[in-house]
């Protein structure tokens, strides 16, 4: 599967997103020739809380990204949880499989960084360059390459024997190849600012914050009602002197999510509104609007393989369920992605190649499958504002369903060995349908 005398390279990866960005990485380690494709120029917006769990550290570890707070990066300790007029501060589990500590980065800055990180490596990198559609082999249908425009406006085509496509949520090139998006998937809806926070500075500072803070009732506060959301609103500090300020909410279908109809943009702003003073958002301190994106869940695309192509991140529907984390799972998806295309090329035929490149799909399922079929069951449960309630003020004050809730909605427990906790976690993946 080596690129032939008319390929551009080995693998062409649509979109320069912390997936897109993962799997041309690990391709040019792997000493494969790679494209990387990004219609926007760097450094571009990405809406976004900015949080990274342990999860994702772990995976910016392995990648060899340097890390260091003395360069942009700020560390947490943990999330600090409000709920039912009380507050805990749950420090990150301690398990061998990742760090103890999270981290924060503005996505203005950390998508920029790892595509610098994927060249350097020895990614090709070209900015402003827009794929406008699959090229295809005309005998077998099998993606060859892509269609796309240049940054000068000039129709350009570049062939690969295999395409990943990383182009977020929306993912025109899958749509285009009729990958659909299951309606059968949770979506999730997120929406940010950012403030610069006023006040004294030093490590007791808003945006210099060591906890990830999260309000886990988010009520609606529609005419006539008042409803408890399935979701929490966000105070993530950046250490720059800002913090990125949001919320979340979950539906278990998107059909279920567009019967809801809750103007999101409207509750941030009355959530902020009603902060208390202290938290020093003000309008004067807002900097930029409220933006939103749809959060795609669950795998909530598929296939994740068909003819040449491979979905990773946000194209593939690979965002958490229980927190609305996508990064974690969109490095991890280039990684696999990466060594099943780098496999398929010391295969000697087409079928053995083929066999390869699906068992990305396959690695991903076994991985993630259960635990995103558990936050398909929690995003039905929460979706109950008496059963939101009550797990708010009676369930999670009790300190062994802390434990054991901070391991499951971080994700961030031992898959083999730990304690009764990550045990149990591990049991309860397995044992439902990696759907």
């Amino acid at each position: 599967m080596r690129a032939g005398a008319n390929d551009d390279a080995d693998v062409i990866v649509v979109g320069a997103g912390p997936a897109g960005s993962s799997t041309a990485h690990w391709c040019a380690c792997a000493g494969l020739d790679v494209l990387l494709l990004e219609k926007a120029a760097f450094p571009r917006d990405k809406i976004c809380g900015d949080g990274l769990t342990p999860r994702a550290v772990a995976e910016l570890v392995r990648m060899g990204v340097d890390i260091d707070p003395a360069d942009g990066w700020i560390r947490n300790e943990g999330l600090r949880v409000f709920a039912g007029r009380r507050s805990w501060e749950l420090p990150w589990p301690e398990v061998a499989a990742f760090p103890g500590y999270g981290m924060a980065r503005s996505r203005m800055t950390f998508d920029h960084l790892l595509a610098q990180h994927a060249q350097r490596s020895g990614a090709k990198l070209l900015e402003r360059t827009k794929v406008t559609g699959p090229l295809t082999d005309e005998r077998t249908g099998r993606v060859v390459g892509v269609r796309a425009q240049a940054a000068d406006r000039r129709e350009v085509v570049y062939r690969a024997p295999v395409v990943v496509a990383a182009d977020g949520v929306s993912s025109r090139f899958a749509t285009s190849l009729g990958i659909a998006r299951r309606d059968d998937r949770p979506l999730g809806t997120a929406y940010r600012t950012y403030f610069r926070t006023d006040g004294p500075s030093g490590p007791t500072a808003r945006h210099a914050d060591s906890w990830m803070e999260s309000h886990l009732e988010l009520w609606s506060g529609q005419p006539g009602k008042s409803d408890l959301l399935p979701g929490y609103g966000w105070i993530f500090a950046l250490g720059d002197g800002t913090v990125n300020v949001g919320l979340g909410s979950v539906s278990s279908t998107p059909q279920r999510q567009s019967a809801v109809g809750h103007d999101y943009r409207a509750l941030l702003q009355r959530w902020v509104e009603g902060a208390p003073e202290a938290w020093g958002l003000s309008p004067e301190s807002q900097l930029g609007p409220i933006r939103g994106a749809a959060l795609p869940m669950g795998f909530n695309r598929a296939p994740m393989y068909r003819d040449g192509t491979i979905l990773v991140g946000d194209a593939a529907g690979m965002v958490s369920p229980f927190n609305g984390e996508g990064i974690a799972y969109a490095l991890q998806a280039g990684r696999v992605a990466a060594d099943a295309i780098a496999q398929a090329r010391t295969r000697t035929s087409d079928a053995a190649r083929e066999a390869v490149l699906g068992g990305y799909a396959e690695r991903m399922r076994a991985d993630l499958g259960g635990y995103y079929t558990l936050g398909r069951a929690f995003v039905r449960l929460i979706e109950h504002p008496a059963i939101m309630r009550f797990g708010t003020r009676y369930a999670l004050p009790v300190p062994v369903v802390m434990q054991f809730v901070v391991k499951l909605l971080s994700d961030c427990y031992e898959p083999r060995g730990g304690d009764w906790v990550d045990r149990l976690i591990s049991a309860l993946t397995r044992v439902v349908p990696a759907a």
